[in-house]
């Protein structure tokens, strides 16, 4: 019994008619619905499990995807792993016979990243053929793994540099990452983050656009910029600088693109390849080109002070467009050539068996080109942040909007989707920045100039009769007073109802509560932020991560680090996202370091993170943990060295490659700290960014070249550490 009702639809084929049928057996309540796209469509129920319906073929043309989905009591219940899709040749009729599919454990090693390359018979990759009975399944069930390098752009340095790393860099880091044994290359975000022409700019989370790319990543000569005397001067006196030199960078690649626009542009534009760029891109394309133009007329990207352009129309781009079509075509331009070199840069990466891994970014700017098109997709009275965690004692406020999920369901995240399309052109791995927000995200009221005022949402926080039922009147005031120093924050949306805050336990206020008080608020606050949300977490991620996920044929990885739910490791389970394990952040409460043996095989392993100093500056952050990590994790006696040595940092290299993770990913200067030659004298030097500071200064680039680490012996001892690890 289904609890549905039934209905009886006729077997026969039905004059230009689809008919979609899939056996389900469904427990009381629940019932089967075919989604495509925005559309949820109610299938009917006959004996037997089977479920059916009958659709005009005109609605749901050749191509078109769709998938099933089991509801109960007005919810997801779950979502079939992967779509289906409408044959080319339909004609005037045509019955679906599907089957339900569920994620199978080896899910990571059907998506591109191993799919199209360690399974491929790939001829122009011989190398990484294989034999026919190597299947996803063996694979997972030996629990093959494999190690790879995290570094930003922007930090590689090659003899073809001007003063920052670029797309065509890539390819040397390529060599490097092969000729060590590794297998994967994980990235910052690459998209645009111009606003102010500034060094704030470096923040590379902050995108204006979630499709452009920044435009400091071009490698200019391949854009059509002569290599001449000047060039050449130019070069060698940016690549003298032992960090990036970010307004200047930008200021003269400007320059000099706009010299090559000038002279190049008239073939370009009329290339076959320029025009099939811009038609494929045209849902963002002008839309960019007119933002970067009234960005610079008005001086701002706050786009409520630019007059009549306040608000966004198709018909206002196409008159600024027009107005001044010389600036559009020109930052066309430029997005064409950024695109064909990190395609190209892919391309060289996949024919030499590495796949590059992506950053995706929680939040957009709220000075943006999305937030302009989209402005009922955010809540922009309301910025995105982190809870006190260890990257920052006081919370961290990031400035983004928080989004407005249920006007995003409404297209069933269209938005998402699309963003997850774009990245699927040039990585095969993506990471997940701060996949919490897709749980609940750290929200703060606009204008709060602390991120400790902030509180989850979405979230049930307490009315004011069941704080009164537990002791706390908020009624009086007391309890609930302005600033810092407060038990309770009033929900920003609704009157009446209230979150613990988050560092009441460090106020004034709770110091001086009685002890029985001080009792029932540590309940109080325990329940809030580790018991009362599981649930309705749970629900909230599963309404969004399994159509984003079946969005893209890339490996999804989750960046779940800090204050973790229960309800965060199960989903990532259920999903087959893999988890990020750091052994300074462990995600048992009661231990200072992760053990690494005991990772989770479906999980990404690092030393560090862009966030965290690296090995050698960590050494020297507290002689405490220091001390007590060489006894108890290194198993040494006596008094730490007063320095990480190459040989500590060997030792916590081959712990990391030798967990049961299936990826090894490290900071490069981590491995670089195996040779000090290749090192700054200053470690804190080699840090990317530091959350406690903000606005950072994001300029770290690396020592040698990549053509000298490529030819230095560094290069085949990290390759015998690689393969004697386990790691293929």
């Amino acid at each position: 019994m289904t609890g549905v009702q039934t209905c009886a639809l006729p077997i026969s084929r039905i004059f230009m008619k689809l008919l979609f049928r899939i056996t389900y057996q469904t427990s009381w309540g629940e019932e089967i619905k075919l989604v495509s796209g925005a559309n949820r469509i109610n299938m009917c129920y006959n004996p037997g499990g089977i479920w059916e319906i009958s659709l005009p073929s005109d609605n749901l043309p050749a191509g078109t995807e769709y998938h099933y989905e089991c509801w109960k009591d007005g919810r997801r219940v779950r979502r079939e792993w992967r779509n289906h899709t409408i044959p080319a040749t339909m004609g005037k009729s045509l019955e679906m016979n599907d089957s339900w599919t569920d994620i199978p454990a080896a899910a990571p090693f059907y998506t591109s990243a191993f799919a199209d390359k360690v399974f491929a018979i790939d001829q122009d990759s011989p190398r990484f053929k294989v034999n026919a009975d190597v299947t996803p399944e063996s694979m997972y069930a030996s629990g093959w793994k494999c190690a790879g390098t995290a570094v930003p752009v922007f930090s590689l340095r090659t003899e073809d540099s001007f003063g920052i790393g670029d797309f065509h860099d890539l390819k040397k880091l390529v060599d490097w990452v092969v000729a060590t044994g590794q297998r994967v290359i994980q990235l910052l975000p690459v998209n645009d983050t111009t606003m102010t022409g500034t060094w704030v700019d470096t923040y590379p989370y902050s995108a204006n656009s979630i499709y452009a790319l920044h435009p400091q990543f071009v490698y200019l000569p391949d854009a059509g910029v002569r290599r001449d005397s000047s060039y050449k001067a130019l070069k060698a006196e940016l690549e003298a600088l032992p960090e990036l030199d970010y307004e200047r960078v930008n200021a003269e690649k400007d320059r000099l693109m706009r010299k090559a626009f000038s002279a190049t542009w008239a073939k370009v534009s009329k290339s076959p390849e320029y025009k099939e760029f811009v038609k494929v891109n045209a849902n963002w394309l002008d839309a960019y080109c007119a933002f970067r133009i009234l960005l610079h007329k008005t001086g701002t990207g706050d786009t409520s002070k630019w007059g009549k352009y306040a608000s966004y129309s198709e018909k206002k781009v196409a008159a600024v467009l027009a107005a001044d079509r010389a600036e559009a075509d020109y930052h066309a331009f430029v997005q064409f050539h950024l695109h064909k070199q990190l395609v190209e840069a892919r391309d060289y990466a996949r024919k030499r068996g590495v796949a590059l891994k992506g950053d995706l970014p929680i939040g957009v700017s709220r000075t943006s080109v999305d937030a302009w098109q989209n402005p009922s997709q955010f809540n922009m009275n309301s910025q995105a942040g982190a809870p006190p965690d260890a990257f920052s004692a006081d919370g961290q406020m990031w400035g983004f909007p928080t989004y407005n999920w249920d006007k995003m369901e409404e297209d069933n995240f269209a938005w998402w989707k699309a963003r997850l399309k774009n990245m699927e052109q040039y990585f095969d791995f993506f990471r997940i920045d701060h996949i919490l927000g897709f749980f609940r995200i750290w929200e703060i009221p606009a204008g709060v100039s602390s991120g400790l005022l902030g509180h989850f949402n979405p979230a049930l926080p307490y009315s004011s009769n069941e704080l009164a039922d537990k002791g706390f009147d908020v009624s009086t005031g007391w309890y609930t007073s302005d600033g810092l120093d407060t038990l309770f924050l009033e929900d920003s949306h609704r009157k009446g109802y209230w979150y613990p805050s988050i560092a009441a336990q460090n106020t004034d206020h709770y110091h001086n509560l009685p002890d029985w008080q001080k009792d029932a608020f540590n309940r109080l606050y325990d329940d809030f932020f580790y018991r009362r949300h599981n649930a309705f977490w749970r629900d909230s991620a599963l309404r969004k991560l399994p159509d984003l996920l079946a969005a893209t044929r890339m490996l999804a990885c989750g960046e779940d680090l800090g204050m973790i739910p229960d309800c965060v490791p199960s989903v990532m389970d259920e999903l087959r996202i893999l988890s990020l394990e750091i052994q300074r952040m462990p995600k048992d409460v009661y231990s200072e370091f992760a053990n690494t043996w005991g990772y989770p095989y479906l999980s990404v392993c690092a030393t560090s993170t862009h966030d965290m100093s690296p090995l050698r500056a960590w050494w020297h952050e507290d002689r405490g943990v220091t001390q007590r990590f060489w006894n108890q994790v290194l198993g040494k006696y006596g008094e730490a060295p007063s320095d990480c040595t190459p040989d500590i940092s060997r030792s916590i290299i081959m712990m990391h490659l030798q967990s049961v993770s299936m990826l090894a990913i490290l900071p490069l200067q981590d491995y670089l700290s195996l040779k000090p030659e290749l090192c700054f004298d200053d470690p804190n030097k080699e840090r990317v960014n530091n959350p406690a500071i903000s606005p950072y200064y994001w300029r770290f680039r690396m020592k040698p070249t990549l053509e000298a680490l490529i030819a230095d012996d560094i290069t085949p001892y990290i390759r015998t550490l690689v393969r004697d690890c386990g790691r293929k």
